[in-house]
């Protein structure tokens, strides 16, 4: 059958979500993450996102298949015009699509918030390992992302280091007077 849908996250999703990025924590470095969340912790983060920001779900006939996320760059009010980017997709539901759904979903999202900049921190091996290899790079770089920097040993998970790059990509046009970013709650009922 394989219907799909994206949807905005509710708090109720944080079970299927933290058991979603458990298998990232636990078994490969593309997080630099060392210990699980709790689902609570997983809620807590969720609703401190919400309050600004998108949070995407996908569902493949009714089962949560991935999620998605846009949280602040920096923090700053001067950044409020960029928003870096997350995305987890359940182990066995990579390499179908979805992926990419759910960051163009997100992109459109933003858009009309009127986000700017989109930045992605990737893990990045040096070299590729059973951990990590450089799938995430080119995910962001086949839907438009190029390369910003790179942070050389930066994190260490499972008893190497591992590089980070920063991957960013434009989706608007930069003004003088540049209008004010709105909350994604004020968009919302437009998409």
């Amino acid at each position: 059958m394989n219907k799909i849908v994206i949807r905005d996250a509710v708090t109720e999703d944080a079970g299927r979500l933290a058991e979603i990025y458990r298998y990232y924590v636990e078994k490969t470095a593309i997080t630099f993450e060392w210990e699980v969340p709790s689902e609570e912790e997983f809620r807590s983060r969720m609703e401190q996102i919400m309050e600004r920001y998108p949070y995407l779900v996908i569902e493949r006939d009714g089962v949560i298949e991935g999620y998605a996320y846009a949280h602040a760059f920096v923090g700053r009010k001067a950044y409020d015009w960029s928003s870096e980017l997350t995305i987890y997709l359940a182990h066995d539901a990579r390499k179908g699509g979805m992926g990419r759904m759910l960051y163009e979903a997100l992109e459109e999202r933003l858009k009309k918030m009127g986000i700017l900049n989109l930045y992605a921190c990737i893990g990045y091996p040096d070299p590729e390992d059973e951990y990590l290899t450089t799938n995430s790079a080119d995910f962001h770089a086949h839907l438009g992302f190029t390369l910003a920097g790179r942070f050389r040993r930066c994190g260490y998970k499972f008893d190497r280091w591992y590089d980070m790059v920063w991957m960013e990509k434009v989706i608007g046009e930069y003004g003088s007077g540049q209008a004010e970013v709105k909350a994604y709650s004020e968009i919302r009922e437009n998409i």
